[in-house]
């Protein structure tokens, strides 16, 4: 798993100095330190045991590729024995240890799955979110303007847009509000509710300054503080084939933004309101991250994606409306009883093909297409554009960087506060 590295606002560091301040100096201060820490590990479902053992045994287990937390609890998964008389500094070490462990990221990636679904499942059930449409400016607020769901504009033709009072209160603006756009605007806002359903509203608020929850082009974001793409997204994870998320496991995708896109030029595009397909995962399945890993991530898939697609254009139907979406994904049996003999053979082997756990069980949110799996989307995009083969990457991403610092050190920051406020009383 690679990483970029960016320049951005330390607002972990800052974050966690402000504990270190707040808990530094005296015995029960370090001790508040440690206990802070502890309950943030616990939250990200790690059990600390006592033993007679002499040495320290962490038993990670593999969280990654389990259904929820509680399945990995009952696995035994995210168990650390501590023996009884560990000092004070080697118990420190062993959380911070911890803190950065892997199996950290499979217990964070319950909650961010979690966050993720919460979110997508609300701009699903708005049927005020569209997708774009005739509209004066790249993302269409309608006649009462971007102030009445809460967005302040700063780009000329609707190109760019951040909250103008309240970041949660811009978010609902897309759970609530009439706003048009395409799904690179539905795919940030997906990340950006993500951050709002983890958080909470309160801490979406004060942990994110407005111009870093910023909407628009993806050229313009990078020009912008975006905590997506600009420059308080700090370090990017660039694993585009999915390597390193298929090696880990299930709960490793989740949440994570990616595309689906054309593999020939752009004169191979009919429609070219379809020549890509943003998304975020909104869920993966036991099965399909088995297959994954077997085959260690997307690769594989784009081989089989671009053998359907020759599969499909050796097919000499009448082109009727979404004829390969009814014939391939809805498996239509009026349509399919009429094929013709060699028809059927062609079909039955991208029948085949299709029934791998991948395409059926990676479900992936893209706006205005809502969740579906795979499988949906590459027979869909046989019908919007049958001369080129579709591909699909993950984006770069922070969420396992420096969103994942952020929330730690906004959870011990939470838990130095609620310490303080206890000892004051």
């Amino acid at each position: 798993m690679k990483r970029i590295r960016l320049p951005h606002a330390p607002a972990c560091a800052v974050a966690i100095a402000a504990v270190a301040m707040l808990l530094a100096g005296s015995v029960a201060a370090a001790t508040g330190t440690q206990a802070c820490k502890q309950r943030v590990l616990q939250e990200f479902g790690w059990r600390f045991v006592f033993s007679d053992d002499r040495a320290v045994d962490i038993h990670a287990g593999r969280p990654c590729d389990r259904r929820d937390l509680a399945e990995a609890k009952a696995a035994g998964d995210l168990t650390v024995a501590i023996p009884a008389g560990l000092a004070a500094s080697e118990r420190e070490r062993l959380f911070d240890r911890l803190l950065r462990h892997p199996a950290t990221h499979c217990g964070y990636g319950f909650a961010l799955g979690a966050a993720t679904r919460r979110a997508v499942d609300r701009l699903v059930d708005n049927r005020g979110f569209r997708f774009t449409a005739l509209q004066i400016g790249w993302i269409g607020f309608g006649p009462a303007g971007s102030a009445h769901d809460g967005w302040t504009p700063i780009a000329l033709f609707g190109r760019g847009y951040r909250p103008r009072d309240g970041n949660s209160r811009a978010i609902d603006g897309f759970y609530d509000g009439h706003v048009r756009a395409e799904c690179g605007v539905g795919r940030q806002v997906a990340q950006y509710a993500t951050q709002a359903e983890l958080y909470g509203r309160d801490g979406f608020d004060r942990q994110f300054d407005a111009d870093e929850i910023v909407i628009g082009t993806f050229n313009r974001l990078h020009r912008t503080r975006s905590i997506l793409l600009g420059t308080s997204a700090g370090d990017f994870t660039h694993d585009g084939r999915a390597i390193a998320a298929a090696a880990s496991g299930r709960q490793a995708f989740m949440g994570l933004p990616g595309f689906v896109f054309h593999v020939f030029g752009r004169a191979s595009l009919d429609d070219l309101n379809n020549q890509a397909e943003n998304f975020v995962v909104y869920d993966v399945s036991a099965q399909a991250a088995a297959a994954l890993r077997r085959h260690d991530g997307f690769e594989y898939y784009n081989d089989r994606n671009r053998e359907i697609w020759s599969l499909a254009r050796s097919l000499k139907l009448d082109k009727s409306k979404r004829l390969f979406e009814r014939l391939l994904y809805e498996r239509d049996p009026v349509l399919r009883a009429a094929l013709p003999e060699q028809a059927r053979i062609t079909v039955a082997k991208i029948d085949r093909l299709l029934a791998d756990p991948f395409y059926r069980g990676f479900a992936i949110y893209v706006h205005k297409l809502g969740i579906q799996p795979v499988g949906f989307h590459i027979a869909r995009l046989l019908d919007r554009n049958p001369r080129t083969p579709f591909r699909i990457e993950l984006a770069l991403h922070n969420l396992h960087t420096t969103l994942y610092d952020r929330y730690v050190g906004y959870r011990l920051a939470q838990c130095a506060d609620a310490s303080a406020s206890m000892r004051s009383r």
